[in-house]
């Protein structure tokens, strides 16, 4: 059967909408047995035994009351089934939302997002008919033959093992169509994945497409991919049909064998017309939970293929950093000391970062430069803790990095991206992202100082204006202005700039350096910077060549000495 240890330990919260799905679905097949015991009498006593109606009234009385209880306890069983599989999934999307959340966003990037996005919608969602109709069915399909075996064994002992011998057909049947239908939902899983992560590719890639005249050739391979999940999907359609087909059958013959036994006895007089009646009308109720067990079966393999994604994303390992300290209290100045830091990417055999020494002062400006690959962006990472050193210790006032709690930590920084990303929503809404309770003059405050409040004032609905997704609808520049903006509501003691001015023209450049001029002196500033205007602020200059640390000084001791710094000043005059 389908059975996922991992989807049955998710129950382990909810243990009492569970017991109350199975208790009234128990229930509901006991109200079953009385319904035909009523109705098997009535029918005797009316028919055979020509009572009267006013005689059989308490009768049909109980009758009704015992058929609405069934539909009540059936009701009810239904209800706490979609409560439990609603539950499930709320705090199962939430669980793998703040797994995703301690990824470090180095490991997510190398993950295809439109497959992530898939399983955390349509994947979670397909656990619904597992919890809501699967798992309940089960545990009918086992239970309501054993109780119905209970009530007809004292009356009818033949039928009784003639039940027991054919239920075992149904399940069966089953094992045997279910080898093919696990292959078939496998296939068809794997490429809604692989289609949902290359839509996505697609779309975000558009732009390219488009300029490559490529975009034909795209719409091709997803009509292609899309007939592919046609055919996947008619596959498991098909088996899904077949089962229920073979089922019925199945369940058809064996209530045909019982009616057939029960019909000659009769004729013989070997059995009483309300025993032969009661056995009779429970003989389609016995087998009923089996087959809609089979109906329920396709849903049992698409939850367990869920969930086998599922938990493959809860093993994409989260930071490995060792257990933190609830909080540090440090003074107002925070200095930071890395101490012989070497990091290595898995699967790597080269450091992307060796032997890294270097103090940063409270208070001062550091950049750091170096060609691409010497790694600049894997020194920023270790920072933000979205790594941790292989090798070496970073302190933070003493304090080991990787002991600090990362909340804490987050708000000791600020981080402004070489691309900032900027939510589908207000400009607001994107500035209060880093101080929920910031005021209208914070913001005000913060935008004026990054030159960005006179374009905001422009706009139509001022800072209620949508930025669009990524910002869409802002350039390049004023996307980094808001970036900036943030970065100063934030008032962070340190700040990550990760090459602000690239890609832009050298008058926004020198108005982005201006803008960075503004952070407040007791403000610790490290910049991964290219352009000549950035270096000839800088207290202290870090140049980084594969992955090594090679020269560390001042503008005007590296020009002087630096062979780096000297040939990228060459390259870069004429931008300034």
């Amino acid at each position: 059967m389908n059975i996922d240890r991992r989807l049955i330990r998710l129950l382990k919260n909810l243990r009492w909408p569970f017991i109350l799905t199975l208790f009234f679905a128990l229930l509901s097949v006991i109200a079953i047995v009385l319904e035909a015991k009523y109705l098997s009498a009535i029918i005797d006593l009316s028919f055979l035994k020509k009572q009267s109606l006013g005689n059989l009234l308490d009768l049909l009385l109980i009758f009704i009351l015992v058929i609405l209880a069934r539909f009540l306890f059936q009701w009810l069983s239904d209800s706490f089934a979609s409560h439990l599989s609603a539950r499930i999934r709320h705090d199962l999307r939430n669980q793998l939302v703040r797994h995703l959340q301690g990824v470090s966003p180095v490991v997510l990037n190398l993950e295809k997002r439109g497959e992530l996005i898939n399983t955390l919608q349509q994947g979670v969602e397909s656990l619904d008919a597992y919890f809501r109709s699967y798992i309940p069915q089960l545990f009918r399909a086992a239970a309501f033959p054993i109780v119905i075996l209970m009530f007809v064994f004292p009356i009818d002992l033949l039928s009784g093992f003639v039940f027991l011998f054919t239920a075992p057909i149904i399940p069966v049947f089953m094992v045997l169509i279910g080898q093919h239908a696990k292959k078939a939902t496998q296939r068809q899983w794997k490429t809604l994945s692989f289609l949902s992560a290359y839509l996505l590719d697609v779309i975000e890639g558009l732009t390219t497409l488009k300029i490559l005249n490529r975009s034909q050739s795209q719409i091709t391979r997803i009509r292609l991919l899309s007939e592919q999940f046609r055919h996947n999907t008619m596959s498991v359609l098909k088996i899904a049909f077949l089962s229920a087909l073979v089922l019925e059958l199945a369940a058809s013959l064996s209530t045909a064998v019982i009616a057939v036994e029960i019909g000659l006895r009769l004729l013989y007089a070997k059995i009483s017309f309300s025993q032969a009646l009661f056995v009779l009308i429970l003989a389609p109720e016995f087998y009923q939970p089996m087959r809609q067990l089979g109906a329920s079966f396709h849903a049992g393999m698409e939850g367990m293929e869920a969930a086998r994604r599922i938990f493959e994303i809860f093993t994409i390992r989260g930071r490995s950093t060792p257990k933190q300290s609830a909080q540090l209290s440090f003074s107002s100045s925070l200095s930071i000391e890395l101490q012989k830091v070497s990091f290595r990417y898995p699967q790597t055999d080269t450091e992307a970062l060796s032997d890294i020494s270097l103090k940063i002062e409270a208070g001062k400006k550091y950049v750091i430069i170096g060609p691409s690959g010497a790694g600049k962006s894997t020194l920023f990472n270790l920072l933000l803790k979205f790594i941790a050193p292989t090798q070496g210790r970073i302190l933070v006032n003493g304090n080991d990095l990787q002991q600090i709690n990362d909340d804490f930590w987050f708000k000791q920084i600020s981080w402004v991206p070489q691309k900032p990303y900027l939510f589908h929503d207000t400009i607001e809404a994107n500035l209060k992202l880093v101080n929920p309770m910031a005021s209208a003059e914070d913001m005000v405050r913060a935008c004026k100082t990054a030159r960005l409040h006179d374009f905001i004032m422009s706009l139509p609905d001022g800072y209620q204006t949508i930025v669009g997704e990524r910002g869409a609808r802002l350039s390049g520049g004023q996307a980094q202005r808001l970036a900036l903006a943030r970065a100063f509501l934030k008032d962070a003691p340190i700040i990550l700039l990760d090459e602000p001015t690239a890609n832009l023209d050298p008058q926004l450049d020198r108005e982005i350096v201006e803008i960075m001029r503004q952070f407040p002196d007791d403000t610790t500033q490290i910049i991964i910077a290219h352009r000549f205007t950035t270096l000839k602020n800088a207290d202290l200059i870090f140049v980084m060549v594969d992955g090594k640390l090679t020269d560390v000084g001042s503008f005007a001791e590296l020009t002087a000495s630096g062979k780096y710094l000297h040939r990228m000043a060459e390259e870069l005059r004429g931008m300034s």
